[in-house]
């Protein structure tokens, strides 16, 4: 309720705005020029009153554009909304002549970008907030490997990972009683394993032995930021399909007591790069433990989203037996052949092994996205499953391999550590076993 009555007084103070603005906007383009002039008038300085409305009027017109009047704009802003130079100039030569801590505060604020500030000034208006990662998101999408917009996009993410680090996040639990217009973004977001229709949904979120947690912003009440899907079971899966099965047997409470991290979608790509993940998995944990403290073993079971681009490399080094092995994988239904299946697996289980413990890009980062994640926030490469996923997705990104990573508490942040200090992926021992005998030998030969 607070929340409703602060954003309702927000667009009351807006609505007086733009009836005072009303006249001196009519004349106002609405094309990517008088969107610019509209954002140095905001910046020249204007009551709480009337900025507010022109912060909604600029969000307005911009929604209006193009995609070429949106670049447009974005590189307007990039090209005229630095710092101020002379007001840089003169910083830079105060603290030349006597440095100080008061000459350096001074030179740091003197060197932001206008676009920064008038970044904030936007996110004063009724929904701005909601709508500036909106446009990071179409900024996102024009970028693509270009570099002219980059220092925009650094200022916005900025500002982005200020208003949206841990501290001003909500967890929730969802549940059937969840308001339906939230319910519905989590039929559509989820990334991982697609949810076909209400009754699906009702599965994943509403039995006993099913969890789903969120967080929010107090700025987008009804929009779910990520969210991830729980299963709570008596034994670590090592596959996806148990889980999801229309016509399973609850597990009673009681008898949990492992929870199983299987769905982790992000919802808003406007927000890519600012990572709530590793939050969010910690305060699940805390909260599981809290209801049920007879669950002691806290694992994901992942997707590997990365595995089958990497097994299709031209330059992998392989025997032609196994490239022709290999080749089988073409074929929609090889998993039904139980000899093709078992080639297969002799093949891909220590390529597997070697793809999360040796294999890297030329940046020297782990290639699986899922991987970089979950070793980063400190999990263990507990197990690789062996056709873990036979959906269709399942099958085209990774041969139907899952994994599960272990979230030891006790051993997290000694991981992280390790991962993000010295590049080590910390393993099970069934997992480092596929890199010795006989699959030690073949990728030695493979893939040394």
């Amino acid at each position: 309720m607070a929340n409703a009555f602060f954003s309702d007084l927000l667009a009351t103070i807006s609505e007086r705005g733009r009836t005072l603005l009303r006249r001196d906007s009519a004349d106002t383009k609405h094309d990517a020029d008088g969107l610019i002039e509209l954002c140095g008038a905001l910046l020249s300085g204007r009551g709480e009153a009337s900025g507010t409305a022109m912060a909604r009027e600029v969000l307005d017109v911009y929604q209006e554009l193009d995609a070429a009047g949106r670049r447009a704009f974005f590189e307007a802003l990039v090209r005229d909304f630095g710092p101020d130079r002379q007001r840089l100039a003169k910083a830079i030569e105060a603290w030349r002549a006597k440095p100080a801590d008061e000459d350096a505060s001074a030179l740091h604020f003197a060197s932001e970008p206008r676009r920064q500030e008038l970044i904030r000034r936007l996110n004063r208006a009724p929904g701005g907030t909601s709508d500036l990662v909106a446009m990071r998101a179409d900024l996102l999408g024009m970028m693509n490997g270009h570099t002219d917009l980059a220092a925009l996009d650094r200022d916005v993410s900025h500002l982005l990972s200020s208003w949206f680090n841990r501290g001003f996040l909500v967890l929730r639990r969802i549940d059937w009683s969840t308001p339906a217009n939230i319910l519905e973004k989590i039929i559509r977001y989820e990334a991982v394993h697609e949810i076909s229709d209400w009754d699906d949904l009702r599965r994943r979120i509403d039995p006993v032995d099913r969890r789903c947690y969120a967080f929010f912003h107090p700025a987008m009440v009804d929009e779910p930021l990520i969210f991830v899907e729980v299963a709570l079971t008596e034994t670590i899966p090592g596959a996806i399909a148990p889980l999801l099965a229309v016509d399973r047997q609850y597990l009673p409470i009681e008898k949990a007591r492992t929870a199983v991290f299987y769905s982790i979608s992000n919802t808003q790509r406007g927000l890519g790069g600012i990572s709530f993940g590793s939050f969010l998995i910690k305060q699940v944990v805390e909260e599981l433990r809290r209801e049920t403290p007879k669950l002691d073993t806290f694992v994901t079971l992942s997707p590997v989203p990365g595995f089958m681009p990497w097994l299709k490399q031209k330059d992998l080094p392989l025997s032609d037996e196994d490239r022709e092995i290999l080749k089988r994988l073409d074929d929609p239904k090889w998993f039904e052949n139980p000899e093709t299946t078992a080639q297969l697996r002799s093949v891909i289980e220590p390529l597997a092994a070697y793809y999360f413990l040796r294999a890297r890009t030329p940046k020297g980062r782990l290639i699986d996205s899922v991987a970089r994640f979950h070793l980063g926030n400190g999990a263990r490469l507990e197990r690789i499953n062996w056709l873990g996923d036979l959906s269709p997705k399942g099958m085209r990104e990774s041969a139907g391999v899952m994994v599960n990573y272990l979230y030891r508490l006790d051993d997290i942040e000694k991981n992280h550590e390790a991962y993000a200090n010295d590049g080590e992926v910390v393993a099970s021992g069934a997992v480092k076993k596929l890199l010795k005998g006989e699959g030690r030998r073949l990728l030695d030969m493979r893939l040394s």
